[in-house]
């Protein structure tokens, strides 16, 4: 079968956006335009972007800046903790060298200690994130929410009104629904396109700051893959493969390519800037906004909850949906939280589902490289 010719472009302008966001900050920030720094998918956009905020996603994957924080931090801590630290004490990231306030959430241990450090150089909000999907939490996780609209009027004077946030909301959904419309396409067999140019577009994705934009975009490149994959254009039939666990992006593409390189097409990606991002919606009904918001945003399945039973349900839709052939999860080194729920995740996989898993525990150096292509190669031979 022909591969895409005439797509590659379009994911490359799509992996080179960050790089291009650094500058269209700077102009923004001399506009007066305020910026919101986070680093997590729970982190509620929609409350700053409702006072006409950009919020962007801070650098955290790549071991440049490890060494600079590791002066401060334990070496056997997680990669993207050490990453994101270190950037930021080296001030070697632009989006947060601009970034007005940084929002951290208490997801992890070291994360909560990192934001603690971090506040002695930068205005730091931690919102509470509970460890539970209750109603009792979902009480919490709501208040923390206003807690932070009434933080960011105070500190930008500004008045966020129900309707800044509802407008914000139905934007933000308008993302979603793109997104989601697109890496669908992934459900195609053979596959239309690599799985590594998938992701270029979901993580490039979160650099692009004009959100009204984004989605005319994506529906133009979704139709130009499908109408390319009537016309015969598609890739060769092979093992389809779902990749879940911590964060991916950056130096962590490695496991992508260790996948594709190695005869497999990487359907779908249920991590942070996959499917978890995407998947569902805020409820536009709701005349709560933030009741709305808070119930959206608690229910990631993300491995910082106990129990986590809706990062089961993700997974057992993705598999179904896009025909996977076999698992592979990547955690990172000491995130405990991953490499513990990891042990519930292979079960679920080999016996819920009847497919193959692996997992593959890493960091950002690339020093592992060969090793992943071996361990990888020889999981996709077996399928």
């Amino acid at each position: 079968m022909e591969l895409i010719k005439e797509l590659p472009e379009v994911f490359e302008e799509f992996a080179e956006q960050r790089q291009k966001s650094f500058m269209a900050m700077k102009g923004l920030k001399e506009q007066g335009v305020p910026v919101v720094g986070a680093y997590c998918t729970y982190f509620p956009a929609e409350i700053a972007r409702a006072m006409g905020a950009v919020t962007v996603g801070l650098c955290s994957v790549s071991d440049e800046t490890i060494p600079d924080a590791e002066k401060d931090l334990p070496k056997n801590l997680c990669p993207l903790i050490k990453s994101s630290y270190g950037f930021a004490k080296t001030d070697k990231c632009p989006f947060f060298y601009f970034s007005d306030v940084v929002v951290g959430e208490t997801t992890c241990d070291g994360k909560k200690k990192m934001y603690e450090y971090m506040s002695d150089f930068k205005d730091v909000f931690v919102m509470e994130l509970p460890n539970t999907q209750s109603e009792m939490a979902l009480q919490l996780w709501k208040s923390e929410l206003i807690r932070f609209k009434k933080y960011l009027e105070k500190k930008f004077d500004v008045e966020i009104t129900d309707e800044a946030v509802s407008e914000a909301v139905k934007e933000e959904n308008k993302v979603r629904k793109a997104m989601k419309e697109l890496y669908h396409v992934m459900t195609l067999d053979p596959a239309p396109i690599k799985g590594g140019d998938l992701f270029k577009v979901l993580y490039g994705s979160g650099f692009k700051f004009d959100r009204k934009a984004i989605p005319a975009e994506i529906e133009a490149m979704r139709e130009k893959i499908e109408k390319e994959y009537e016309e015969g254009k598609r890739l060769d039939k092979m093992p389809r493969i779902l990749i879940t666990g911590c964060p991916i992006g950056g130096a962590t593409e490695k496991v992508i390519r260790a996948v594709e390189d190695n005869g497999g097409v990487v359907v779908a990606f249920e991590n942070c800037n996959g499917a978890k991002s995407f998947d569902k919606l805020v409820d536009e009904e709701n005349p709560d906004v933030y009741d709305a918001l808070a119930r959206r945003y608690l229910n990631i399945g993300c491995s910082v909850m106990t129990p986590n039973p809706n990062r089961l349900d993700l997974l057992d839709r993705l598999i179904d949906e896009f025909k996977v052939d076999g698992v592979v999860e990547m955690t990172l080194q000491a995130c405990h939280t991953y490499n513990v729920e990891s042990l519930s995740i292979r079960k679920f996989v080999n016996e819920k589902k009847g497919i193959p898993y692996i997992n593959v525990e890493t960091d950002y150096s690339q020093a592992d490289i060969g090793q992943l292509n071996t361990r990888i190669a020889a999981f996709i031979e077996m399928l």
